[in-house]
């Protein structure tokens, strides 16, 4: 297959969107983590389809105007796949304006645009860049606001006018219509910046039911047609609108804030999903405080359209995640951002990495609290490979980068995550909690930038914890130390046990921060905490009992360097390439990965999967036996690979050895991504090779 042209290209996000999990997904069990690295490729494309990526203009450059508020009418028409709209938009020059530019989906045609007098105004369409740019009649002075009316209609269908290539955001079908903000269906500048209100009145057919922020009634119209009125007046980013032939909602006893909004199709798990939705909430809201509205509405997406978006009061997600055990994370990620995103939002591209990095930690913070401290842990590793994968700008420069490309997306999740997990270690829990209280108290409703966030966090800290060095390093900076230990024991007098002089080298000059050092001695386990300041820091330990070992960072607080986290790093890296279509690069970075490990199970087992996918069945058999002879890190690798045998030789007609690969997966036990209840059915009926799957 071509690897690198357009239209395969979109084929295979397509296709990838349809049998991968999302980021908040990927766990092995996961997400991203325990995330980057589930059975399923590329959580890399998949960043955009959280939502959790801030979808912004492609520079850092600051909008020559800002839009304030909108009124919008919209009708809609699943049968024909048409919106008919009008949007006045009111907005204010931040500079001289001869003219005026806004965002606006390709689908859609401008049929008539008049300024504050009703004058027509004349209007031109860039479809490269998705923007409609108004001339004005006369230069608009920096301050002057204005309210334009725009009229436009089109039709929106599958992801063929997409802002994002591939990426369905903005399509009407039956029984599902879906016009999320990123999808730019109505007029707009600066994504995820720019905040606005926005007063929606949107007519749909009878049998429908409108999902909207700010519900405040609809009535009947003639025609079979049904009119549903909204009204968000918080500065924000109001503008997720999903419609469909939904189930009346189903609404938790005792919580009749969270309602649940499915089709016939998914509504047997829906229940249980609202009251897992509710248990995050009720988290949420306890840790991080009240959200800017205790309504939250979850709705369901199309199976192929993104797997989740979000809004205020919104948590819209696919069809196909609503009830998989295995979305857990993804709508956790979902809920966090009614804090980080809607109540308040990065100031510009560069800033990012907040909103981005905390709605990521958040999730890990609710793993935590679900699942106990080893599952938040075993996450953290894949965090750090997401987190170092493309470390070569400083987050606050990132402005710079394109917000769709694996660096950006890697950088303001998994960077940005680790930033707040390494905060959280040098304020401490009780500290930390009140700094993100803080933040989002001082900042609701606003935008919040690296420096607004520096100096939150300094005064919760106090005079007595110095932050400067620790935002110089990881805002500013790039890089991760990679450390080294050196140390002699000396057995004290008269029985006082022992005496450790040892040094801890890393490589960053400028690097400093506490660090944990745990002490394995003859008797009891010891922690102790020293000071890493420079290229070399020394440190003398007493213990009682004779050091056998000395571990640095045993817990992960710290982002670093390790040989686990090259393999790591190579793999996801090559996940992104499958992602995009390119085979042989992804096999590239699959071979770094084994150059550094080369018992590496995962690598193994992904290069078994693109011989799998090409055809190249011997090849694919021989990376599969690789995987069982590994490391078997992670686990479920083992299972999948008995799976991936299994498969191969009932595709070359040896039934009795499938047959065999499969009994030793079920003797696994392990059911990561329903690899045992796979093994069972194929143990039933032979696998056949589809050919969806090319």
């Amino acid at each position: 297959m071509p690897f690198m042209s357009t239209k395969p290209r979109q084929k295979t996000v397509a296709a990838v969107q349809k049998r991968a999990l999302s980021v908040t997904e990927c766990t092995a069990v996961h997400a991203n983590y325990t995330r980057l690295y589930t059975k399923t490729a590329s959580c890399a494309l998949l960043l955009l389809s959280t939502g959790a990526l801030l979808h912004a203009q492609t520079n850092s450059a600051r909008s020559p105007l800002t839009i304030s508020a909108y009124t919008v009418d919209a009708q809609l028409d699943p049968a024909a796949q048409r919106l008919t709209a009008t949007a006045a938009v009111t907005f204010t020059a931040v500079q001289d304006l001869t003219a005026a530019t806004f965002e606006l989906n390709n689908g859609l045609r401008i049929t008539k645009v008049t300024g504050p007098a009703g004058k027509p105004l004349d209007s031109d369409r860039d479809a490269r860049r998705n923007t409609v740019t108004v001339a004005l009649p006369a230069t608009m002075t920096a301050g002057t606001t204005a309210t334009f009316t725009f009229a436009y209609n089109g039709i929106l269908k599958e992801a063929d006018t997409s802002p994002v290539e591939g990426i369905k955001m903005a399509a009407l079908a039956d029984p599902v219509s879906l016009l999320l903000y990123p999808g730019r269906w109505f007029p707009m500048v600066g994504l995820y910046t720019n905040r606005f209100t926005m007063q929606l009145h949107v007519t749909v057919p009878s049998d429908e039911t409108a999902v909207f922020s700010g519900f405040t009634g609809k009535k009947s119209l003639p025609g079979n047609k049904t009119e549903f009125d909204f009204n968000w007046a918080k500065p924000g980013f109001p503008g997720t609108l999903v419609a469909g032939k939904f189930l009346p909602a189903i609404k938790l006893a005792g919580s009749s804030q969270v309602s649940i909004y499915v089709t016939d199709k998914h509504k047997a798990n829906a229940a249980e999903y609202a009251a897992m939705a509710a248990q995050q909430q009720e988290y949420f809201t306890t840790t991080f405080g009240q959200p800017e509205s205790s309504r939250l509405q979850i709705v369901e997406l199309p199976d192929d359209a993104v797997s989740a978006s979000w809004g205020p009061e919104i948590v819209a997600i696919a069809g196909n995640r609503i009830g998989d055990k295995n979305s857990t994370r993804l709508l956790s990620n979902t809920i966090a951002h009614q804090w980080w995103g809607s109540e308040i939002s990065p100031a510009s591209l560069n800033d990012a990495w907040i909103t981005n990095g905390m709605a990521r930690y958040a999730e890990l913070m609710n793993l935590q609290e679900t699942g106990g401290t080893n599952s938040f842990t075993g996450t953290l590793p894949d965090i750090e490979a997401g987190a170092l994968a493309y470390d070569t700008i400083p987050l606050t420069a990132l402005g710079r980068t394109d917000p769709f490309s694996p660096q950006f997306q890697s950088m303001t999740l998994e960077k940005g995550a680790m930033v707040f997990h390494m905060l959280r270690y040098q304020m401490g829990d009780d500290k930390f909690l009140a700094f993100l209280r803080g933040l989002l108290s001082q900042y609701t409703d606003k935008a919040v930038s690296s420096t607004d966030l520096e100096e939150v966090a300094k005064a919760q800290g106090g005079t007595a914890m110095n932050l400067t060095p620790f935002f110089a390093q990881w805002l500013d900076g790039t890089g991760a130390p990679t450390f080294q230990d050196k140390f002699t024991v000396y057995r004290l007098g008269s029985n006082k046990g022992f005496r450790t002089v040892g040094s801890v080298s890393q490589d960053l000059d400028l690097f400093r921060m506490p660090v944990d050092l745990k002490v394995e001695t003859d008797g009891k386990t010891e922690t102790r905490k020293i000071d890493i300041s420079g290229t070399d820091s020394a440190y003398t330990i007493e213990t009682f009992g004779r050091p056998r070992r000395i571990a640095i960072d045993p817990d992960n607080w710290v982002l670093k360097s390790t040989p686990d986290l090259a393999v790591r790093v190579a793999v996801l890296k090559g996940q992104q390439l499958v992602a995009q279509g390119d085979l042989i690069g992804a096999l590239a970075e699959y071979q770094k990965a084994l150059d550094s490990n080369k018992n590496s199970s995962l690598a193994n087992y992904r290069i078994a999967e693109i011989f799998f996918t090409q055809r190249n069945y011997q090849s694919s058999a021989n990376s599969y036996r690789d995987t069982l002879r590994g490391d078997a890190e992670p686990r479920w690798t083992q299972v999948w690979a008995h799976v991936g045998l299994g498969k191969i030789f009932d595709l070359t007609g040896q039934r009795d050895r499938a047959v065999q690969e499969y009994r030793l997966a079920v003797q696994t036990n392990d059911n990561t991504q329903g690899a045992v209840n796979e093994a069972r059915l194929l143990l039933q009926k032979p696998f056949e090779r589809q050919r969806s799957m090319d």
